[in-house]
């Protein structure tokens, strides 16, 4: 029988499409001081192609109320039925990162629940472009622990959840300290499912956030 070692090398290019809605603090500038962007990804319950859905709770929920905060914010929308992909985040970040005056050491990422998921997905892709992550209430998900080395990490979680327990967290939040990551991890003793309210309605998570930045590209 005749031997074949052959090696197959193709470039995709796919075509993604995520909605988005931006929030710009009061002083921002195209021509004026670089701002610190804030991606944050919503929950399951939020997917679909209205992008009002964004405002019924969580981050937007509370900008739209009054909440002023110093980042360029932005929002997408997972589709209905679909979960995050971090290949289209990535470059939805591209895009946002271009289209507005950001300061590059200074982009940040949160998410909650299925948002959460994809907060750890995104980061463990794209670690050492962002400056601090905040995942809250996510579930379980396999990454790897040397794209996370240096990048701060703040985790958030109920432990009382009963649709993601406070398990699935320390489980990743164990397996990155067990291999050299340093991670921050608050648990609110009488949550739910909903741990997103006491966090982005804390401005401390927002001071920590901006206490971190990374080298310039």
């Amino acid at each position: 029988m005749n031997k074949n070692d052959l090696n197959f090398t193709a470039k995709l290019t796919i075509k993604v499409e995520l909605p988005y809605r931006t929030y710009l603090p009061n002083d921002y500038s195209d021509d004026g001081p670089a701002h610190p962007l804030l991606l944050f990804l919503h929950g399951a319950g939020e997917r679909g192609d209205d992008l009002t859905a964004l405002t019924n709770t969580a981050l937007p929920k509370h900008i739209e109320e009054g909440l002023d905060l110093p980042f360029v914010t932005v929002c997408p929308q997972c589709a209905e039925g679909s979960w995050w992909d971090e290949h289209a985040l990535s470059a939805l970040l591209d895009k946002v990162v271009s289209a507005y005056n950001i300061d590059q050491t200074r982009l940040y990422l949160t998410g909650l629940s299925m948002g959460g998921r994809g907060t750890w997905q995104l980061a463990n892709l794209l670690g050492e472009k962002f400056a601090a992550i905040a995942p809250i209430c996510p579930p379980f998900v396999w990454v790897n622990p040397e794209n996370f080395r240096n990048l701060p990490i703040w985790c958030f979680h109920g432990v009382m959840d009963s649709v993601i327990p406070v398990s699935d967290s320390v489980k990743i939040v164990r397996l990155l300290r067990s291999n050299g990551c340093k991670v921050e991890f608050t648990t609110y003793a009488n949550a739910d499912h909903d741990s997103w309210t006491d966090t982005y309605t804390n401005p401390e998570l927002y001071e920590w956030l901006l206490s971190h930045r990374r080298a310039a590209p």
